[in-house]
């Protein structure tokens, strides 16, 4: 459902308005009072007085009349300009076409559902949101920091600027309706707070944090991570497997980094009971079975033909997106 613009893109237009009639009222009550005019005759008067059309009085003024008159029109001329300095900076500097855009983006973030919500767009956040790209995942970047476009190599759709910390920035974000969080902050308590504040406004939600130091891990798992990730260990642990295995690590990075029509990694979750024999996935669909998560959370890797697949497990697949699809019905 598409909201209303929000009074705070016009608030200093409004601001305007309400001067110029304020000053109205303000005339029309002091020519009553001072010239003794009908309200009718006063307000005649003041409309002609600001419009300055050159009208006759309807009656002659007494001199505090006149000093009023002068008074009335000097007010005018003030809020007059403020109006023209506001429109001018409205619409000819950019900035309701900014707010404008912020509003329309608030709308169709409100319209997503099942989407990831990147926080921080660092490296680790940017590199995260390049893989949801290729692989035709919604997301929405939250990032405190303006970011250009022009240094991305892919589109940024959806993204809030703000604090990810505060609840109001979440909830732009559509933290209701997204099915995961990825929080990429550089600072172990910033991502403490914020996997905090998404437990909290999303019971459902599946949440993976970044850290720095081994003894944030454990905080962020009981503050509601379902997993951590810390960089600086993975990084290491790959140069050391370029050295050791070089050519499996650029095979196994290839597989989670590289998606298309042609090839992706896809996990699936059974519906029905059966053997990996009777599935026979790579004749019926193509696609290969690479492991299988039972409802316990332990992996059979590499299982044998008379593995059995029960309803809650999860089948890791790997298969052209076609492939992929007939595997999954091959599992409802």
């Amino acid at each position: 459902m598409t909201s209303p613009l929000p009074l705070r893109v016009f608030a200093r237009l409004y601001i305007s308005i309400a001067a110029f009639i304020f000053i109205l009222l303000i005339g029309t009550v002091g020519y009553a009072i001072i010239e003794h005019y009908s309200l009718l005759d006063a307000l005649f008067m003041t409309v002609i007085t600001l419009a300055t059309v050159g009208y006759k009085e309807v009656q002659p003024l007494s001199d505090l009349g006149k000093v009023f008159t002068i008074t009335l029109i000097i007010a005018n001329i003030g809020t007059f300009t403020y109006f023209l300095t506001q429109i001018s900076s409205y619409f000819l500097d950019g900035e309701f076409s900014k707010e404008y855009k912020l509003y329309k983006m608030k709308n169709r973030i409100a319209a997503l559902e099942n989407h990831v919500i990147i926080c921080g767009f660092g490296r680790n956040g940017r590199e995260a949101a390049k893989i949801f790209h290729n692989s035709g995942h919604q997301f929405v970047v939250i990032e405190k920091h303006p970011f250009k476009k022009g240094d991305l190599t892919f589109p940024v759709d959806y993204y809030v600027e703000g604090d990810a910390t505060h609840d109001e920035v979440f909830l732009e974000a559509g933290i209701t309706g997204a099915s995961a969080l990825i929080s990429t902050l550089p600072d172990d308590a910033d991502n403490l707070l914020v996997v905090l504040t998404a437990r909290e406004l999303n019971h459902q939600l599946k949440i993976i944090s970044r850290a720095s130091k081994d003894s944030t891990v454990s905080k962020l798992k009981t503050a509601g991570a379902d997993n951590v990730i810390m960089p600086d260990k993975i990084g290491g642990a790959h140069m050391a497997s370029s050295v050791i295995s070089p050519d499996v690590k650029e095979f196994v990075d290839l597989m989670a980094t590289h998606t298309n029509e042609h090839f992706s990694l896809a996990e699936i979750a059974a519906k029905k009971t059966i053997t990996l024999e009777e599935l026979n996935s790579w004749k019926n669909t193509g696609a290969t079975v690479l492991g299988i998560k039972i409802s316990s959370g332990e992996f059979a890797m590499n299982p044998s033909p008379n593995t059995i697949i029960r309803p809650g497990h999860c089948v890791i697949a790997m298969g052209s997106k076609e492939q992929i699809r007939k595997l999954s019905l091959q599992l409802s």
